[in-house]
């Protein structure tokens, strides 16, 4: 394999871990719902330790999309977490209490108080989503950073990051990813939590949450496929073509195909609920869309010519899978290492399957002695 396969190969790799970090956020999007859902302690509880089995595996996915991102594309990782860090160490911080609150929540002799605990995992369930929808956003519009001779990084505003707060496109996919999050949060209770309470106020968050999900999304990609795009033209510099990332969507029909049949499956799953509360599979169907959807999105923003980290400040500066790629030798050998990823996928599904084959009530959680 020659440099320019290796290099839309790892791209692809980027997305599909970019997709499986998109849907895992439905732990982030339960801990949000914790007091909404919830109604007394018992129900608290049992939320926590349901998504307290799977929130290791969205920490995980963020690391290791991270750290394939370094192994790839080196020069993204060293412009955005070098100069983008105020909102990645946020980022960081938010997971980090995440995961001291699962530790000590039920811990004997908590100082703090589980309610203490309790508030840092909806901080996580609201900040989480919200922080990589606006920076995942930032591939479509642009950060404001320009390289130097050396590659080194001028980031152009002292907010390090946190400008994309400052784009009202970036806000409307941030909100749809938490959005979407919550949706997926509750059709996941409603497959796994033995509770009839739960489930009657699972279903109707479905609802409360899916609309501004709709709403969020299609504002989103109606902002993305009507405005500008980072092209490389001719002479390889990068300029602003009106209507780039819909022109993307004509020329990869097979990648449109994957991104409509995910936004149908994330549809399906959320109506069919809505309308028939006593089906409980929802979460297959949203999440393998929402796999599917991201997988599709990230594509558009990075094939076909296209500038997947685009600088707003100096559009020379954007960075394409081309220029901000390892070398021919370590894309090589990464690519070994790659092809253990489908065993791990195959273990990744039958433990989730062995944790979710048959529901979880009170009486479980307060027999158990490992809780959170």
């Amino acid at each position: 394999m020659d440099l320019n396969i290796l290099q839309h190969y790892w791209w692809i790799l980027i997305c599909i871990l970019g997709g499986c970090l998109v849907f895992l956020l439905f732990v982030q999007g339960g801990q949000s719902l914790l007091y909404t859902i919830g109604k007394n302690k018992d129900e608290r509880d049992l939320l926590v330790n349901t998504m307290g089995r799977k929130w290791e595996l969205t920490f995980t996915t963020l690391v290791v999309f991270g750290g394939a991102f370094f192994a790839s594309f080196p020069l993204f990782y060293a412009t955005s977490f070098g100069g983008a860090y105020a909102v990645w160490m946020l980022l960081l911080f938010c997971f980090v209490i995440q995961a001291v609150s699962y530790e000590y929540r039920n811990k004997k002799n908590n100082f703090l108080g589980s309610r203490t605990y309790e508030i840092f995992l909806i901080i996580n369930g609201f900040a989480a989503p919200f922080l990589i929808g606006a920076a995942v956003a930032t591939f479509f519009t642009g950060s404001p950073f320009r390289l130097g001779a050396m590659h080194d990084v001028e980031w152009q505003t002292p907010w390090r990051g946190l400008d994309a707060l400052f784009v009202l496109t970036n806000y409307f996919l941030a909100l749809a990813v938490l959005f979407l999050a919550r949706t997926q949060a509750a059709l996941y209770f409603i497959l796994t939590i033995g509770n009839e309470n739960i489930r009657h106020r699972s279903h109707r968050q479905v609802l409360y949450n899916a609309v501004p999900f709709v709403i969020f999304f299609l504002l989103f990609l109606g902002s993305v496929f009507t405005g500008k795009g980072y092209a490389i033209n001719e002479t390889g510099n990068i300029e602003l073509i009106p209507g780039k990332y819909f022109s993307n969507l004509i020329a990869m029909p097979f990648n449109t195909a994957i991104l409509l049949i995910g936004i149908a499956c994330v549809l399906f799953g959320i109506i069919r609920t809505i309308f028939r509360p006593q089906w409980k599979k929802g979460i297959w169907y949203t999440g393998t869309g929402t796999i599917l959807t991201v997988i599709g999105l990230l594509v558009i923003a990075g094939f076909n010519n296209t500038a997947f980290y685009p600088s707003s400040a100096d559009p020379d500066s954007s960075l394409t899978i081309y220029n901000a790629s390892s070398s021919l030798y370590t894309l090589k050998a990464m690519s070994w290492v790659s092809l253990i990823i489908p065993v791990v996928i195959a273990y990744i599904w039958h433990a989730w399957r062995s944790m979710t084959r048959k529901t979880t009530d009170i009486r479980e959680i307060k027999e158990t002695e490992n809780k959170y």
